[in-house]
């Protein structure tokens, strides 16, 4: 079973979404990091989609605050 798409507490640059895409697909957080910068140099929405899914995808639950 694939992991859910979360934004991770830890391992994260900015916000987090490349490290919980890359938990996701299976891959590195180094990897889609590469990914997306080498997409920011084609034409389209890349920035507009991270933003989004900074706001769209929730974080990563604590599991300190999960056992209280």
């Amino acid at each position: 079973m694939a992991a859910a798409l979360v934004r991770p507490r830890n391992n994260r640059m900015i916000a987090g979404v490349c490290a919980g895409l890359a938990r996701r697909f299976g891959t590195t957080p180094t990897t889609m990091r590469v990914i997306f910068v080498l997409s920011c140099l084609l034409p389209g929405p890349q920035f507009l989609l991270y933003l989004a899914l900074w706001i769209l995808l929730p974080s990563e639950k604590d599991s300190h605050a999960a056992a209280w």
